[in-house]
């Protein structure tokens, strides 16, 4: 079996390898005497409903309260004892727990050594055999991560995939990797309105590395799709492509791009896009692990030479603060 052979090749390999970085209690409800008549307020109605009412809120609190404590000091915890490599290697090839697959590959494909050849073959047997689809879409990214041009292929196919988790990882993991012979594929799935939003969304952001005519006609088509989202998506990708801005009007940009013999801009400034967030309480508390982003780079099979100095993480304006 693939998976039994990965695991005699993974296995033996990882013990050479470092370890992972580090990796109310409310008063009683008493009706004040000598305020509200007796007659208004029915004995042994209203105060015994009003208690049981607060004393419902205050254990859904507690419960909410200890189950965020608990999380929070199950991840302090784990910043403590991290994961060796062959924990992560072990569980990547359970063959009888999908959680352990799952958490596995993300913690390879997170590793500093997450894209040797042995775990770069085990991500591509995952993309395209492995049933469970969040196993699948977390060897989505880490090929993506990892891998190389010819894995967009791979991955492209998977935009057909029944499962939405699946289709998004592949819509992201396309934007890392830069092969025109995906447009095709892409642009079907971005004009296509009964695709998920979320989906579309990154599919408009993965266009945006294309300067070609059949993806500026899908991101103007995108622009007239019913979400917002997906309008600001594929503006963005438009503006990075063109250096003009039309905001939303479809007309507008199609007229222009009619009338502009050359419409695309020489150097293009497309970065994929990368998560960031302000740092919170215990990211600050787990100072021997610092919390570090990655940042927006250059898609695997572009030509960097072909690359202006780009804005990022502004390229993607209408994403949110991703500062």
């Amino acid at each position: 079996m693939k998976v039994e052979a990965m695991r005699n090749h993974i296995l033996p390999a990882v013990k050479c390898n470092v370890t992972l970085w580090l990796g109310k209690i409310v008063p009683k409800n008493i009706v004040p005497k000598n305020i509200v008549p007796k007659n208004i307020v029915p004995k042994n109605i209203v105060p015994k409903n009003i208690v049981l009412g607060n004393l419902a809120l205050i254990a859904a609190a507690l419960m909410a309260s200890c189950e965020s404590m608990s999380s929070d000091f199950s991840s302090l915890s784990n910043s403590f004892s991290p994961p060796t490599p062959a924990q992560a290697a072990q569980w990547a090839l359970d063959p009888y727990d999908a959680e352990n697959q799952r958490r596995g590959t993300v913690l390879l494909a997170n590793a500093p050594w997450g894209g040797s050849i042995a775990y770069v073959n085990m991500y591509r047997i995952y993309v395209e055999d492995n049933a469970d689809p969040l196993v699948k879409a977390s060897a989505i990214d880490a090929l993506a991560r990892h891998g190389d041009v010819s894995d967009a292929e791979l991955i492209g196919k998977q935009l057909q995939n029944k499962n939405i988790y699946v289709r998004v990882a592949a819509a992201k993991a396309l934007q890392r990797l830069h092969d025109p012979k995906m447009t095709a594929i892409l642009c079907s799935r971005g004009t296509d309105d009964g695709e998920d939003a979320s989906v579309r969304i990154e599919i408009a952001i993965a266009l945006g590395q294309y300067a070609a005519d059949d993806s500026f006609q899908a991101l103007c088509a995108m622009i007239d799709q019913r979400e917002l989202a997906v309008n600001l998506a594929a503006n963005d990708s438009l503006r990075l492509l063109t250096d003009h801005d039309f905001a939303l009007d479809r007309r507008l940009w199609l007229s222009w791009y009619r009338a502009d013999k050359k419409p695309f801009r020489k150097e293009l400034q497309y970065l994929y896009p990368t998560y960031q967030r302000e740092k919170g309480f215990w990211d600050y508390i787990t100072f021997w692990a610092p919390l570090t982003f990655e940042k927006p780079g250059v898609p695997v099979g572009m030509d960097e030479s072909k690359l202006a100095p780009s804005t990022a993480p502004e390229d993607f304006q209408n994403l949110g603060n991703t500062k």
